[in-house]
């Protein structure tokens, strides 16, 4: 009974940590756990799409006014350019300076399936924004299309007949309190799932694990080091100076979706836990919640658009390319407006690197250097995206006038 009284962040931290001992010393044996955290994700992955369509809605109708809309929606996507931006330009300037692409050996890339023919251009994912059809849209996990369809359906309920305003408006508040309710069920098991899900990568990499270090270990800690600047200065900066509170607060409320994200390397998949610690710890209305912060898991990408140009800058330096000022800058927005296209789900960035390499003209095949640790990377940026996400939900709601917790 004293286990289901120690608050849900430190639950985390102990499944953590048994599971990188069990997956490390007991690898035969994954299996027995491996299940939990397969069904943990597909309880997330269950509630994304209905959670994100109803908290739009409701949060889009819940500001009254197009006036109201427009306002926080500039905001919204005025703070998260800015972050991507700084996050991008902290990533090149180290990727300058550590240089960590000289000498690594070409021997070590691995093969790549599949991504050649996800590349896309810059174009699409504005194209993608737009659904032809909404329902498939939802089936095949779109989130850019159904954020883009939710906020113009809250919008235009907004538009129509007071009678039937009254009645879609308290429709779509009660699925989202429903969902809420769902939400609040299934992140009380999220520690098993975290013990399945990591016991899992743990036992899939050990053998590998002292291999890569030697031979990534200077790119992984450009990466790592540029990410904790964004994460531990220039956020807390902002929501220090911007929003006038107090950010290691914040970040202490933040704890359990954090964790959780580095866990599950998604912030669509962490989505729900992230509305519950910035509501229910650090005092955001859901006004402001359910608008920014599906929002954010969304199109704010912070440290996938950090690490999408150290690793664009990383596999030219390998390649022996010198990219010029021109160059840089072109990766640097090509960076931004493909982290925006980036899905919240795993390795998703990796994906989206082709349409950075594809930009500046570097071989496709250089994705394949990154490859290894990849994973590894993927656990910590997640986990940047999603405190980024918080971070702008608490500036925002400060400058709406709202009295927070923090």
């Amino acid at each position: 009974m004293q286990l289901l009284k120690i608050k849900l962040h430190w639950q985390i931290l102990i499944a953590l940590i048994f599971s990188v001992l069990f997956g490390y010393y007991f690898q035969e044996q994954v299996h027995w756990v491996s299940w939990m955290g397969d069904i943990f994700l597909r309880a997330l992955k269950m509630i994304i799409i209905p959670l994100i369509l109803s908290s739009i809605i409701s949060g889009v109708t819940s500001m009254g006014s197009s006036k109201n809309l427009g306002r926080l929606g500039l905001k919204t996507i005025s703070y998260y350019i800015t972050t991507s931006l700084l996050a991008i330009v902290t990533g090149l300037i180290l990727v300058n300076l550590v240089k960590p692409g000289i000498g690594v050996d070409l021997g070590f890339a691995s093969e790549v399936d599949g991504l050649v023919e996800q590349t896309g251009s810059v174009k699409d994912i504005f194209v993608r924004m737009i659904p032809e059809n909404i329902i498939q849209a939802m089936v095949e996990g779109n989130i850019l299309s159904i954020i883009f369809f939710s906020i113009l359906f809250g919008y235009f309920i907004t538009r129509v007949k007071t009678s039937y305003k009254e009645k879609l408006t308290n429709f779509f508040d009660a699925i989202f309190e429903v969902m809420m309710k769902l939400t609040m069920f299934i992140i009380r098991f999220t520690p098993l799932g975290i013990f399945g899900i990591v016991s899992k990568e743990v036992a899939k990499n050990s053998d590998q694990l002292l291999s890569i270090a030697g031979s990534m270990g200077l790119y992984m800690l450009t990466v790592i080091l540029a990410l904790s600047i964004h994460a531990f200065i220039t956020l807390p900066t902002l929501v220090k100076t911007v929003g006038k509170a107090k950010p290691f607060m914040h970040l202490k409320n933040m704890v359990s979706p954090l964790l959780t994200a580095f866990s599950t390397s998604s912030s669509s998949a962490t989505l729900p836990l992230t509305i519950d610690a910035v509501e229910n710890n650090s005092g955001v209305s859901n006004k402001i919640t359910s608008f920014t912060l599906p929002l954010g898991a969304t199109i704010n990408m912070d440290g996938t658009a950090l690490y999408e140009c150290v690793a664009a800058m990383f596999i030219a330096q390998v390649y022996g390319v010198d990219l010029s000022i021109t160059e840089q800058a072109l990766v640097v927005i090509t960076a931004l407006l493909a982290s925006i296209g980036a899905a919240g789900i795993p390795m998703a960035g990796l994906v989206m690197i082709t349409v950075i390499l594809s930009a500046v003209h570097l071989p496709l095949e250089g994705v394949g250097l990154i490859l290894a640790v990849d994973r590894i990377l993927d656990m910590y940026r997640t986990s940047v995206n999603v405190w980024s996400d918080s971070c702008g939900a608490v500036i925002i709601a400060k400058s709406e006038g709202e009295k927070l917790s923090v």
